[in-house]
């Protein structure tokens, strides 16, 4: 297979597993499929075993890509669970004799997968958490677009709205986050020579995903978030009297549901970049009582907060009428260095009526090391 790499690949990631019982997590992100993040987990594991260590394949997605079919002989197996829905039979990973043969690392492929209805966690990456909670070390892979924070910019590149995500956060378990890179033309080349797709998907992956501007563009989206989190490693090994102020997000939303989950999607983009805490601030005021408001907007703004929780966020909810001054009010309470807005309507009435809440936060922020940032 033509890609580049240096030997060993399992090295630094076998003494990470030595050095302490908690699960460690290594993650291969790649631009996009066919790059070889599998490849590479199936390689690392060869390598661990010649070690010594205990590896084993949780799931593997092979693609039946014949590269990646000959690497899985010779790694121990631990078999899927059938599961039977809609009156088909599947399978999933099973997370229970995972749990119960206790690998010294188990490789877990495709980490934005949904699990069947019924499974023990609603996301494979949700798998993988409690994984490393219980002591076992995972090997895990996915594309750059699952990102959640990178769902709107991959719609603009492509045209595709990704459907299955993984919250940022999961960078936060990472000990090492390794770029899987391969040049736009040697991709294309391996996609036209079969060892991509075949019959049928070549065409329209040529058609699609796999133009050489999209390719770029994707490239770079993952060439970012690796030297981002080798930025905060860095930052992370310094003496806390070196580091720079750490920033801190919130997030104000309202029972508007589009324009909700936009500020929490930014807030969420920034916070990862900075791998920083972030908030979500709900403010209710009186006419959006339980008794009072529409079921069908509650529920979505229950969804809204819901997700936010899931991406990483402290949901904070809160009953009064002064909407800037219980904003202010928590910015300070929680040292928030930034605070993210829906766009602002001005009308005269407002102004006549004293309703500018902008223009009274505004107010309230000056003098105060608090940006604030509108998204449209």
């Amino acid at each position: 297979m033509d890609i580049n790499r240096e030997k060993p690949i399992g090295d630094q990631f076998l003494k990470l597993i030595r050095q302490r019982k908690k699960g460690r997590l290594k993650v291969y992100i790649g631009m996009i499929a066919g790059v070889g993040k599998t490849y590479r987990m199936l390689q690392e594991a060869h390598e661990l075993l010649e070690a010594g260590v205990d590896v084993q394949i949780g799931f593997i997605e092979s693609h039946d890509r014949k590269d990646t079919i000959a690497l899985v002989d010779g790694i121990p197996l631990i078999p899927r669970k059938k599961v039977f829905y809609k009156g088909r039979e599947l399978e999933e990973m099973d997370m229970e004799r995972i749990l119960t043969v206790r690998p010294d690392v188990v490789l877990v492929d495709e980490l934005a997968h949904s699990n069947i209805p019924g499974s023990k966690n609603e996301k494979r990456w949700q798998d993988v958490i409690e994984l490393i909670s219980a002591g076992i070390n995972v090997i895990t892979a996915f594309n750059v677009q699952h990102l959640e924070n990178m769902v709107d910019r991959v719609h603009k590149i492509s045209g595709i709205q990704v459907k299955e995500c993984i919250p940022d956060k999961i960078l936060h378990y990472a000990d090492e986050v390794v770029n899987i890179d391969l040049p736009a033309a040697d991709l294309i080349k391996r996609l036209k020579e079969g060892k991509i797709y075949s019959g049928d998907r070549i065409r329209r992956a040529l058609d699609n995903f796999f133009q050489p501007e999209q390719i770029l563009q994707l490239r770079e989206l993952a060439l970012r978030q690796v030297a981002t989190q080798v930025e905060h490693q860095i930052q992370n090994v310094l003496p806390e009297a070196s580091r720079m102020p750490s920033e801190r997000f919130m997030a104000c939303v309202s029972t508007n549901f589009e324009g909700g989950r936009k500020i929490i999607r930014k807030t969420s983009r920034l916070a990862a970049h900075y791998q920083a805490r972030w908030f979500v601030l709900y403010i209710q005021i009186p006419k959006e009582q339980s008794d009072r408001i529409d079921l069908a907007v509650q529920r979505k703004l229950l969804q809204n907060l819901k997700w936010a929780a899931e991406l990483g966020a402290e949901v904070i909810k809160v009953k009064g009428d002064d909407i800037p001054g219980l904003i202010f009010q928590h910015a300070e309470k929680y040292k928030i260095s930034n605070l993210i807005i829906g766009r602002p309507h001005f009308s005269l009435y407002r102004q006549l009526s004293g309703r500018n809440y902008f223009d009274k936060l505004l107010k309230k922020l000056v003098n105060r090391e608090i940006d604030v940032i509108l998204v449209f």
